[in-house]
């Protein structure tokens, strides 16, 4: 996640005020309200990425073995980023361990796998815990009267059925293939 010049500025605001709790001026709430509304736009699109990114490696699996190599390098990608592989992935990475990264791929998932079972029978979770909102900031002043500023309620998610999947070829269409030269006939 990036930040640009002035959500850094508010963000250390932010921090320093935390760390030495003082009278907010109506500008500072604010701008902390609208980096907080960011931030939360941020995880949220994060979220819908990552929901595009697994669907995607799903079909790539579903259409195995034709589409080996695209899902050999998305699962990669996608337990780079902390993806706990599935029953189907080991199954398919079964069928294509004949290909080196495809064995190597099997004995990292497999690996993966042993750590999350050990975790669930230790009694700990191996999944993240869930990111909360911040609503307010302890210590501002309000605007108007006793009254807190009212945080900006997040727009709700689209259902997966208001909005498919886009397919991979629709993200990203195939290119063209070059047409090769015409031969030239030489009359003689």
């Amino acid at each position: 996640m990036a930040f640009s010049a002035d959500e850094l500025r508010v963000l250390r605001r932010a921090l320093a005020i935390a760390l030495h709790p003082a009278s907010l001026s109506d500008e500072d709430v604010q701008d902390c309200l609208r980096l907080a509304g960011s931030l939360d736009e941020a995880v949220r699109e994060a979220g819908r990425l990552r929901a595009f990114l697994l669907a995607d490696l799903a079909r790539y699996r579903d259409a195995l073995p034709a589409a080996a190599g695209g899902y050999l390098g998305l699962l990669q990608d996608a337990l780079d980023a902390g993806y706990q592989p599935v029953p189907d992935d080991l199954v398919a990475l079964r069928g294509l361990r004949g290909r080196p990264a495809g064995a190597a791929l099997l004995d990292r998932c497999r690996a993966i796998a042993e750590q999350s079972v050990r975790a669930r029978l230790a009694g700990r979770s191996a999944a993240p815990l869930p990111r909360t909102r911040l609503l307010a900031i302890a210590g501002g002043r309000t605007g108007a009267g006793d009254q807190p500023p009212k945080p900006k309620q997040p727009a709700p998610d689209r259902e997966p059925s208001e909005r498919p999947m886009p397919k991979p070829s629709e993200v990203f269409p195939p290119r063209k293939r070059p047409v090769p030269p015409r031969e030239h006939m030489v009359a003689g």
